[in-house]
């Protein structure tokens, strides 16, 4: 992938980001890094896309950045979901807007000639296991979760019907992108439904800071 100048600065600085986010919940001598590590990994996406989105159409750079305010706020409330069920909740539904928006900026490029049945047949069995998994330890967020997977199953079809109607530079990371967030959003549920999964949060962290990064790159290489 050919990176300018001002995606490579971006690029190297992200990733310290996300290296500090990761250190910081795991040494004690960094805790104190983490409530600002975590929402700088989407407020330099913020900023980066702002400043480098604008051959983008207004249309798209509009949601993008409704998709990426909405990340912010849930990567916020999220922090706090130990303390109350409605942070986790509040966070879920700040989440499931971000993947509207991700749904409407895909279907802008959506080629409706392409056939994508093989690819909605594994993420359906997907998504029939992770709620099978799940489903004993949902209880009163049975109905909130169900959405969400809808959702965000939604999200990544989207993201596979851009294919050939975008540069496959784009149509790649966008959809790596989506898939990246399929997986951080499956181990969150199951860490909280089901049982401890070992080093949760470098898993979580480590694929939601990808996912975010590929598709914002991806939107970035698409064409008008």
């Amino acid at each position: 992938m050919k990176l300018t100048k001002l995606e490579k600065s971006f690029t190297a600085l992200f990733f310290v980001i996300v290296v500090i986010e990761l250190l910081s919940s795991t040494l004690k001598a960094l805790s104190s890094f983490h409530n600002v590590a975590k929402p700088l990994i989407v407020i330099s996406l913020i900023l980066f896309f702002f400043l480098d989105g604008k051959q983008l159409a207004n249309k798209t750079r509009r949601k993008m950045l409704l998709a990426l305010t909405f990340s912010l706020v849930g990567d916020v409330l999220l922090m706090f979901d130990h303390v109350s069920i409605n942070y986790f909740l509040t966070g879920l539904i700040s989440f499931l807007l971000v993947h509207v928006f991700y749904i409407l900026v895909f279907l802008e490029k959506k080629n409706s000639l392409k056939k994508t049945i093989p690819f909605i047949t594994i993420l359906i069995i997907y998504a029939l296991g992770l709620f099978y998994v799940l489903k004993d330890g949902l209880d009163n967020m049975l109905i909130p979760v169900i959405i969400y997977i809808l959702v965000i199953l939604a999200m990544v079809i989207a993201a596979s019907l851009r294919k050939e109607n975008v540069p496959n530079i784009s149509y790649n990371l966008v959809l790596i992108g989506a898939l990246f967030f399929i997986i951080s959003d499956s181990i969150i549920a199951v860490n909280k439904f089901y049982g401890k999964v070992p080093y949760e949060h470098l898993l979580i962290m480590s694929t939601y800071a990808l996912a975010q990064y590929c598709i914002v790159m991806g939107v970035l290489k698409q064409k008008n």
